[in-house]
């Protein structure tokens, strides 16, 4: 068994030489030769002397990585570019600041080996400002676990295990890091969580506040409708575009019947409700559109490379696993 252990890091060099030491000391003690592992740092964006420390780090240790982002693009792009990158049968990420704990990486690897996919660190006791960082990662938590019906209750803890194989499976863009259990849940991965201990912070200052909150809000409505229409655009906006298109009717229904009983002033009388009734059956027309559209750009895309399940295993002489 092989690991690769992601970091990404922004202005961590206080941090780095503790993280490392300790990191180096955990992996010799897991695996019977340096071959088994390699650390990958992604240094997205520092302005201070990271990129620097982490490239002499790298010079001395062959199984050490320093991949340098040309600005700061973010945790997500981070991450990706690691994982492109990796060739550990496990890949395990953790935040460069030392509220996570090195000395963890046994126990999740252990719970891998109980046939995980995916292993996330529950930040059970969390040690963040109250009301700025608990209370709305609390919530957010709560409406992913139901939205996702993935059985963790730490959704956002950068402290993570993933079967390699099922972490490429997952595309990872635009903030999507926190739901990638989510995504993978999808392909039939296994997830799971341990409690860990959230150490508080002694280097820097952190990055999130609670200027996240609205960013998270569109993020959990964008995992939900990926969740659940990713492969049926129209359910949804067919479901909304047929319920405009049958509010506009009923109220063209009832004035028509207006006009009929004698009404002579239809526009003086109803004329907003004219107005929406009109708007209500056009955009009910376009959303069903739109959902067409969608439909026929997914059917264009399944015809290249879209998959509609993944494959765990094959027993075959004669069947190949990328067939």
């Amino acid at each position: 068994m092989s690991y690769s252990i992601v970091i990404p890091v922004l202005n961590e060099e206080d941090a780095i030489p503790e993280l490392y030491a300790r990191l180096n000391t955990e992996l010799e003690k897991m695996t019977s030769s340096r071959d088994e592992f390699e650390i990958i740092f992604v240094d997205d964006g520092s302005t201070d002397q990271t990129f620097k420390l982490l490239a002499e780090i790298a010079s001395i240790d062959s199984q050490v990585s320093v991949i340098q982002l040309r600005k700061r693009y973010g945790k997500t792009a981070a991450l990706s570019a690691a994982f492109k990158a990796v060739t550990g049968n496990i890949t395990l990420t953790l935040d460069g600041d030392l509220q996570h704990n090195p000395e963890d990486i046994p126990r999740f690897v252990e719970k891998m080996a109980e046939g995980f996919d995916i292993v996330c660190g529950w930040r059970e006791k969390r040690v963040d400002n109250f009301w700025m960082r608990r209370i709305p990662s609390r919530c957010a938590n709560w409406v992913m676990k139901r939205l996702s019906h993935v059985d963790i209750e730490d959704f956002g803890g950068g402290f993570k295990a993933y079967r390699t194989a099922v972490l490429k499976e997952v595309p990872l863009y635009g903030g999507m890091q926190r739901f990638i259990p989510a995504l993978a849940s999808l392909q039939g991965a296994r997830i799971c969580q341990i409690p860990i201990k959230n150490t508080p912070r002694r280097f820097g200052q952190s990055r999130y506040g609670i200027s996240r909150i609205i960013p998270v809000f569109f993020d959990l409505l964008r995992i939900y409708f990926l969740l659940t229409y990713l492969q049926q655009p129209l359910r949804f906006f067919g479901s909304v575009g047929l319920a405009l298109v049958g509010v506009g009717g009923l109220t063209g229904v009832g004035l028509l019947l207006d006009r009929l009983l004698g009404n002579q002033h239809m526009m003086q009388t109803h004329g907003p409700l004219v107005f929406l009734m009109g708007l209500a059956v056009v955009s009910g027309i376009q959303l069903l559109m739109i959902g067409l559209v969608g439909e026929m750009l997914l059917w264009l895309h399944h015809q290249k490379e879209l998959k509609q399940y993944t494959v765990a295993e094959v027993v075959s002489t004669k069947i190949s696993r990328t067939s």
